[in-house]
């Protein structure tokens, strides 16, 4: 694959399109039923270049049997405050913001689980920084987005390495801060996940110093609302809704570069960066079901920052989750897909 290198001013702008798992988002209505011509309509919480962008290129939007309205969000929290506003019916979203919303006593739903290769969640320093392992992290200044699946890997790393997060100056940033922090060395470390690794990989200004490779569990999740699992129409949709998800995640896998292509094209990605990410993370997911293991792996996050008091309660996670989707799915230990050397 060829190198390239890119300013910092202009790996702001795709970027911050594409926080997966934190903050700010567009306004969503209040959920209804049908239209106005009495079609049944699908309220979905998205994220630039991802489920509707996804569909579209797999073909699965051609024969919906159901109107879909789409709201796009930054990233999971703010999708999830929607879901629990009754104005998103289901949204996709990664390992840590249902923590959060459980922890904050959400109305939300866990319908649906797929795992990948969590090689894309990394804690990244500059190229030319000392820092060689994650104990080398002591006493520096790491920034991570609040309540992501960064957030959860970076707790998870300095565990490993014996160490807590106390011992490192945790600076709370959004990506597009982030990103400005870490290229003008404001911060030592950057904990971060994709595409924003093979961003920053691709353009020769850092490095990765630990992945998720080990430390998470590489799940993502499709949420939902309560109150639409409770509508039987609603809830036909929804299971729908994810089996074409489920469909066009095994596109992708087959079609690496053509989906590359739409991801950059959807949200101003450099072609490199897309396909480097989808080799590395997003083509790897695997559907899986949402069984014991699943529902044990996310109680173990929910503890860790229940005990950090990051989120203010315990809670089992198992009461915020549905299984009725599930089918014949594989188990969600099954080992995620791999592109061989390029991933």
């Amino acid at each position: 694959m060829k190198s390239f290198r890119l300013s910092a001013a202009a790996l702001l702008v795709p970027l911050a399109l594409l926080a997966s798992a934190c903050s700010g988002a567009s306004a969503a209505g209040e959920g209804s039923n049908t239209d106005g011509k009495g079609s049944l309509v699908l309220n979905v919480g998205d994220q630039k270049g991802g489920a509707e962008a996804l569909l579209r290129a797999a073909g699965e939007l051609d024969d919906l049997p159901y109107r879909v309205t789409w709201s796009t969000f930054t990233s999971g929290p703010p999708l999830l405050e929607a879901v629990n506003a009754k104005a998103v019916d289901i949204g996709s979203v990664g390992n840590t913001p249902p923590v959060f919303a459980a922890g904050a006593g959400s109305k939300i739903t866990v319908v649906a689980a797929s795992h990948g290769d969590p090689a894309g969640e990394a804690v990244l320093v500059p190229k030319n920084s000392p820092l060689r392992t994650a104990r080398d992290l002591k006493g520096k200044k790491v920034a991570v987005a609040q309540g992501s699946s960064a957030h959860f890997q970076l707790v998870a790393a300095l565990a490993k390495a014996g160490l807590k997060p106390s011992d490192v100056q945790v600076t709370l940033l959004q990506p597009a801060d982030a990103l400005a922090a870490f290229t003008t060395g404001k911060v030592d470390a950057w904990a971060v996940w994709d595409p924003y690794t093979s961003q920053v990989l691709l353009s020769g200004k850092g490095r990765i110093l630990t992945d998720g490779r080990g430390t998470v569990n590489g799940l993502n999740f499709q949420v939902a609302a309560p109150s639409a699992l409770a509508d039987e129409e609603k809830a036909k949709a929804i299971g729908d809704f994810v089996e074409r998800l489920r469909r066009a995640q095994d596109w992708v896998y087959e079609h690496p570069e053509e989906w590359a292509t739409a991801w950059a094209k959807e949200t101003g990605l450099p072609y490199e960066v897309a396909l480097a990410s989808v080799k590395r993370s997003n083509g790897t997911r695997v559907p899986v079901a949402l069984d014991e293991a699943a529902i044990a792996s996310e109680q173990k996050i929910a503890d860790t920052f229940a005990e950090l008091k990051l989120i203010p309660r315990k809670f089992r996670f198992a009461d915020y989750v549905d299984t009725r989707f599930n089918k014949d799915l594989p188990p969600s230990t099954t080992a995620a897909r791999s592109y061989g050397k390029a991933s």
